[in-house]
């Protein structure tokens, strides 16, 4: 008889969608809470998100949260990149799981071809 693989709870490596849900807090569809930490260079922005567990109070309309560098939603696409709301592409730079209960992930701006 074969050995069984060794089953567990299922999640994606990458969250499907990340949406804003009050100010710097994303939310995936697992409803798992990511922490942004915003990298500006003159060259790149990067984003860090880190997923932590965080209490959530009410959701936020985008439009009444202040203005932010990063889209109120990501989605992920083909080839290791998000697309955000905003119609930028994100290239997924890494992923790590950091913690027991969490991990990381970096995006960075792709500059849009012309």
């Amino acid at each position: 008889m074969g050995e069984l693989p060794f089953l567990r709870a299922h999640t994606a490596l990458h969250p499907d969608h990340l949406w804003i849900w009050e100010r710097s807090v994303y939310v995936d569809e697992n409803r798992r809470t990511w922490l942004p930490i915003t990298i500006e260079t003159e060259s790149s922005l990067q984003v860090l998100m880190r997923q932590e567990d965080v209490s959530l109070g009410e959701a936020m309309c985008p439009s009444l949260l202040a203005p932010c560098p990063l889209p109120s939603m990501w989605q992920l696409y083909p080839g290791r990149r998000y697309r955000g709301s905003d119609s930028s592409f994100w290239r997924i730079v890494y992923h790590i799981e950091a913690t027991k209960q969490g991990k990381d992930f970096a995006l960075q701006v792709l500059n849009e071809l012309h």
